[in-house]
């Protein structure tokens, strides 16, 4: 039987809030969205990168790193709020209709820089080896366990999960004690294109997890994280993917008049 053809989704839109022009704003020498790329592509396993950006000059430097752009995502599938569905279906439809179906895809955030093609070809293997899957999505142990949370009415508080031994609450015990709690992280996902069209979602209903480490589920939110990430290479603890690509160079503007 024939390998399944796999497609990556590169998500890069304009109007970041928490950090503004992330997906372009450099870091180690190239622009965010340039790893997520090379990994993509040094992977070998994609039949496709394509980024889905609503941004010209996304495109562009998309394209200088290797990557596709052959249609600009609409502004009303970018904004802050816009759900991950919409721009999926959007992609896969309008390739589709090009002649370029694909069996499966995967969602790459620009923002989980130092995860490696290595990375990638461990999921997109371990997705293929498992029977019955709709879905793989990475995952990795919480650091704040949900049995120390709480929902606060007024001045009163309650567990947000109301579960454990009465003569032992989760909220007064210790973390090795609690039961073994995953969160998933923007490192990456796969699933099956049918999901899309059957129930228009991205992950389906059976989903499996795929176990990151810390360099792999790294994710960059907000400018303290921007930070972390700068501060990871300054002291050489985790390695950028390689990028072959020159660094891109945005191209000379026009000197206005009158200014």
């Amino acid at each position: 039987m024939a390998f399944p053809t796999i497609v990556a989704l590169i998500p890069a839109r304009t109007g970041s809030v928490r950090v503004k022009g992330k997906n372009l704003r450099v870091l180690g020498g190239h622009p965010l969205l340039a790893y997520s790329i090379a990994s993509a592509i040094e992977s070998g396993v994609f039949g496709a990168v394509v980024v889905s950006t609503n941004d010209e000059e996304t495109a562009a430097v998309a394209r200088h790193y290797g990557a596709e752009v052959p249609f600009l995502r609409p502004q009303e599938m970018a904004g802050p709020l816009s759900p991950d569905i919409e721009w999926v279906e959007h992609t896969l439809d309008r390739l589709a209709r090009e002649g370029r179906p694909f069996d499966c895809f995967s969602i790459l955030r620009p923002t989980s820089p130092f995860r490696p093609a290595e990375t990638i070809r461990r999921a997109w293997d371990a997705f293929r080896a498992e029977a019955g899957a709709d879905s793989l999505r990475a995952v990795e142990k919480v650091r704040q366990h949900p049995g120390k949370m709480w929902i606060v009415r007024g001045k009163r508080m309650m567990p947000l999960l109301p579960f454990g031994p009465k003569e032992q609450p989760w909220h007064s015990s210790q973390y090795q004690s609690l039961p073994e709690v995953f969160v998933q992280n923007a490192s990456l996902e796969i699933a099956w294109t049918r999901v899309v069209r059957e129930g228009r979602t991205i992950a389906g209903t059976v989903l499996m997890p795929f176990f990151t480490d810390e360099r792999e589920g790294f994710d960059i939110n907000d400018e303290w994280d921007w930070w972390m990430a700068e501060e990871v290479l300054r002291r050489s603890l985790w390695p950028l993917p390689p990028v072959s690509k020159t660094p891109y160079v945005p191209p000379a503007r026009p000197t206005g008049t009158g200014q």
